[in-house]
């Protein structure tokens, strides 16, 4: 079967011969030109002049200059410009650039489709303003009254008021736009072309003919333009269509130009126009996800013999990478007209990386990069190319995280630097030997510096003043769509394609591939300042425009097609189930060839990973007592401050799940610290308190150990006190200062942060009213550890075990002597007594804060062992050093957040009993259980289980690795 091109190729040398260097042949796109001239040099079968081959845009342009299309920043900078001139209005360019694109768009449409601007942009406040409607049809004139019915003045708002403002001086806008541009020998296309067709009968059309092939929808400038050319004889139309849908939504618009513009190929011929009832085998099939689409294409390649009439179409352009990666080695040529997404390459992502860097990341307080956003783009694996320029090393150099940001990069601004960068990684890595994929990271970094220095370009003239914020929009759009050519042989091979470059072009093979509703047609923002009613009114771009667009595309592809396979996703995804094309259902209904239909498996089943239990082979008790057993040339201390081995979290995760004490202490998989060097997470919020708190007990037991109430009342009184330690700590912990002093002043802090500071200033104080209930009370400790060994038998080492107290304070209580272990807590949590020391190592009960019993209960208890030891080195008052001396010592979780309840008591209880000593028999209970606990972690025997509760799974940083 002859294709389309086929049969202008042979019309055209029967008419013209084989001397064409007077003929312009015009195409809707560039690509069908490479066919038509293969198919011509294949008839003349000797040399020949060829005619020249333009598209229709080429043609508008060539007749325009020295007027051109502007840069589509370039217009919006220059719309913006005259948009504040015209109507005053102090919209920032940041506000106004989106919908300065969209007013651009609307202006382009009215000029392509020759309609009264004027009119159009009328002042539409008051419907009687509508008097003057001659020139309009009855159907005009109803769509118009319905649609102004809403803007009536009883029914006026200030949204409504404000659209109107706008809308009543969008005529000026246009008719001062299009002066400036004029001014500076720009237009946007639209524009353009309206002024080409205006002017068409006063042009001057230097070659003899000009023929017009294989156009679907013309425009009312693209009719203006054909027809001067037909009334000077010039103009000569190829129309490529088939009856079986001529009269059908899909041939809308070519039955309306036939007579108009008469076809050159007799359109009763069969073998050119009635090819789609012709036999063909049809195949539809339903896949579950874009991937498996992609891959289906290997085995529906080997099913049939490949050559460049055998066609792969993507209805979704973003299946190309998967494409290119599914193509079989032994498929020869592959011609891939759409280009590859810049946006899918490495460049994008460094871009991204390094601009955020640049502007997010910088901290001018600190003069420094922020940790994350350094920590992110050192992983790049572009950050190799960028230090390997001498004159760039140390200016790019991230290997000290908190770099002075102004010695570094000194008065740059974002986009400056980024393209300098980008310019460095370009250079050297053109410098690197050939490799695999070398080609492809060389143009996507020429593009991507190309694109880059345009937007420089228009920033240095003035063209462009936007901030940050919007400049990165501009970057990530710019980037988006943008997209990199593959070099090839069009004419040879495999062709891989979108649905536009199909035009005119015909295949024997076809696989339509994600062929689903709202890819076919085109799902299309309708966004506009130019409502639905009036686009119709006026004989504007509409929706059913696109629609029948599309139609056509889908059925003339299918006319001279031997056999086409299409495909479409049928999985169902955020409430939506996948669809296949209306145009595939119409086939279904009308078409007169029978469809196959099947539905492609991915060919395995989906197991779901179950959590087995890790056995404790030699290599993982090895792995155990490199982590927990102390080093024998170092003895342990009782009431040193050797750091503890096994803490109470260490056990506290054991129980909650022994697999996630596998993995954390075993394999050594530390959960991951993504932290914000802005933001005040609980965790940053608890240090920065317990600094606070510490930093004001030690200012005072400057003077003595026993506080009294006088000393709490001075600083309740003199606010300034506490404010100076809350500034202290945030120098130490937030701002990472260990002595607390900044080199200045305490860094400016932002709106959140303030707020922070002021709820750890509000809650100092309601520690200190708490604690002046108690006076005289005298602190022992602040941040004191307490560890103790611990001998595990089944593994034959010696651990440590305890951790550290927040405060230890001893008071008088009912005329009896008692020390206190407390942990600060600055949740919200209330605490709810456990009834038992039993009930601390249930499982049961670890969502009911046994954790904090667990810790503050070991705290005590080994405080306890040691004070009543001849070798405790806690001096305590009233007793003689050196010698036993029991006190009690009770375990306490101070919740600062609950201090002001009546009777509040920090002591923990079992029930409502209070623990006022551990040296009693539910200490001892809890040694017990705590020591049978300690050496289920280590029982060779027993191997670290998942957790049955699968609640402790919800939140588990390493529930990807069990698969639960």
């Amino acid at each position: 079967m002859k294709t389309f091109l086929e049969y202008v190729a042979e019309d055209i040398f029967q008419k013209y011969g084989t001397n064409l260097s007077r003929v312009v042949v015009v195409f809707p796109n560039k690509r069908a030109s490479l066919f038509l001239n293969d198919a011509l040099a294949s008839m003349a079968g000797k040399p020949l002049w060829s005619p020249r081959y333009v598209t229709i845009s080429d043609l508008f342009r060539l007749h325009a200059a020295p007027v051109h299309v502007g840069d589509p920043i370039k217009l919006v900078c220059e719309l913006y410009k005259v948009y504040t001139e015209v109507t005053g209005f102090d919209e920032t360019i940041d506000h106004f650039y989106g919908w300065g694109q969209l007013l651009v768009s609307d202006f382009d449409d009215v000029d392509k489709n020759l309609a009264p601007a004027d009119k159009v942009f009328a002042n539409v406040r008051d419907i009687h303003e509508l008097d003057d409607v001659s020139y309009l049809t009855e159907e005009q004139r109803q769509m118009l009254h319905r649609f102004f019915s809403n803007f009536s003045e009883e029914h006026n708002s200030l949204l409504k008021e404000r659209f109107l403002r706008l809308w009543s001086r969008i005529g000026d806008v246009y008719h001062r736009y299009n002066q400036r541009l004029h001014e500076l020998q720009l237009a946007y296309e639209g524009a353009l072309y309206r002024s080409v067709a205006e002017k068409a009968d006063t042009m001057a059309f230097p070659y003899d003919h000009y023929l017009f092939v294989g156009f679907n929808l013309l425009q009312p400038v693209e009719q203006k333009l054909f027809t001067t050319l037909k009334n000077q004889g010039k103009a000569h139309f190829y129309w490529d269509f088939d009856h079986y849908y001529l009269h059908a939504e899909a041939g809308h618009f070519i039955s309306q130009y036939l007579d108009r513009f008469p076809n050159e190929l007799d359109s009763s011929r069969s073998d050119i126009y009635d090819n789609f009832r012709q036999q063909k085998d049809i195949c539809y099939v339903s896949a579950p996800t874009e991937n498996v689409q992609a891959r289906y294409l290997s085995q529906w390649l080997q099913d049939r013999e490949v050559s460049r009439r055998t066609a792969i179409v993507m209805c979704d352009e973003s299946l190309l990478p998967a494409i290119v990666h599914s193509i079989p080695p032994t498929v020869g040529s592959v011609n891939i007209t759409t280009g590859y997404p810049l946006q899918l390459t490495p460049v994008s992502s460094f871009i991204d990386l390094l601009y955020s860097l640049l502007t997010a990341g910088c901290d001018h307080q600190r003069r420094r990069f922020r940790h994350p956003f350094v920590k992110r783009m050192k992983k790049h694996p572009y950050m190799k190319y960028l230090t390997q320029d001498p004159s760039l090393k140390d200016r790019w150099s991230f290997e000290t995280d908190n770099s002075l940001l102004i010695e570094r990069l000194a008065g740059g601004e974002p986009l400056s630097l980024l393209l300098e960068a980008v310019g460095s990684v370009a250079r050297n890595a053109a410098q690197q030997d050939a490799e695999e994929g070398a080609p492809l990271r060389h143009e996507s970094l020429f593009r991507a510096y190309t694109l880059l220095s345009r937007l420089a370009a228009l920033v240095n003239s003035g063209d462009l003043q936007v901030d940050e914020v919007t400049m990165g929009r501009l970057i990530n759009q710019l980037i988006q769509q943008t997209s990199i050519p593959f070099h090839g042989e069009p004419a040879e091979g495999l062709q891989v394609m979108g649905v536009l470059e199909t035009r005119n072009l015909d295949f024997d093979h076809v696989l339509l591939l994600s062929t689903n509703e709202g890819n076919v047609p085109r799902g299309t923002n309708d966004s506009s300042f130019i409502p639905y009613s009036i686009r119709k009114a006026y004989g504007l771009t509409t929706i059913e425009h696109r629609v029948a667009i599309y139609a056509y595309y889908f059925y003339r592809l299918l006319s001279r097609v031997k056999n086409v396979t299409i495909v479409y996703n049928n999985a169902t995804s955020e409430g939506k189930t996948g669809e296949m094309s209306r145009f595939m259902l119409q086939m279904l209904v009308e078409s007169p060839h029978p469809i196959r239909q099947f539905t492609l498996n991915a060919g395995q089943n989906v197991q779901p990973l179950r959590p087995r239990p890790v056995e404790k082979t030699p290599a993982v008790l090895d792995a155990l007592r490199r982590r927990f057993a102390t080093s024998h040339s170092t003895p342990v201390v009782p009431n040193s401050s050797l750091t503890p081995l096994l803490t109470p979290t260490a056990i506290n995760r054991y129980m909650r799940c022994p697999l996630q004490f596998y993995f954390n202490y075993v394999e050594g998989l530390r959960e991951p610290n993504e932290e914000d060097e802005d933001l005040i997470d609980s965790r940053m919020f608890g240090n920065i308190f317990h600094t606070a708190a510490q930093l004001l007990f030690e200012r005072m037991m400057e003077r003595s150990p026993r506080i009294m109430a006088g000393d709490i009342d001075q600083l309740l009184k003199q606010r300034v006190d506490i404010e100076r330690v809350v500034d202290k700590a945030f120098c130490m912990e937030f701002f990472k200062q260990p002595d607390g002093k900044p080199a200045t002043s305490m860094p400016e802090l932002n709106g959140l942060q303030i707020i922070n500071r002021e709820v750890i200033i509000h809650y100092l104080r309601l520690l200190l009213q708490l604690d002046r209930q108690l006076t005289p009370f005298t602190v022992l400790r602040l941040e004191a550890d307490v560890v103790v060994p611990l001998h595990i038998a089944s593994l034959g080492i010696t651990t440590t075990i305890g951790g550290r107290i927040d405060r230890l304070d001893s008071i008088i209580h009912k005329g009896e002597e008692r020390i206190r272990v407390i942990d600060y807590k600055t949740g919200s949590g209330r605490l709810r007594p456990l009834p038992s020391v039993d009930s601390i190592f249930d499982g049961t009960q670890l969502n009911n804060h046994s954790d904090y019993y667990l810790q503050t209960l070991l705290y005590a208890r080994i405080l306890s062992s040691q004070l009543s030891s001849p070798q405790s080195t806690f001096h305590i008052p009233n007793s003689t050093p050196g010698s036993p001396h029991h006190i009690p010592v009770a375990p306490a979780l101070l919740f600062i957040q609950h201090t002001l309840a009546d009777d509040y008591d920090p002591i923990l209880c079992f029930g409502k009993e209070k623990i006022l000593d551990m040296n009693t028999a539910d200490g001892n209970r809890f040694v017990k259980l705590l020591v049978e606990k300690v050496n289920e972690i280590f029982s060779p025997e027993l191997p670290f289980n998942p957790t049955s509760n699968r609640e402790q799974c919800i939140n588990c940083p390493y529930v990807h690795f069990c698969g639960r």
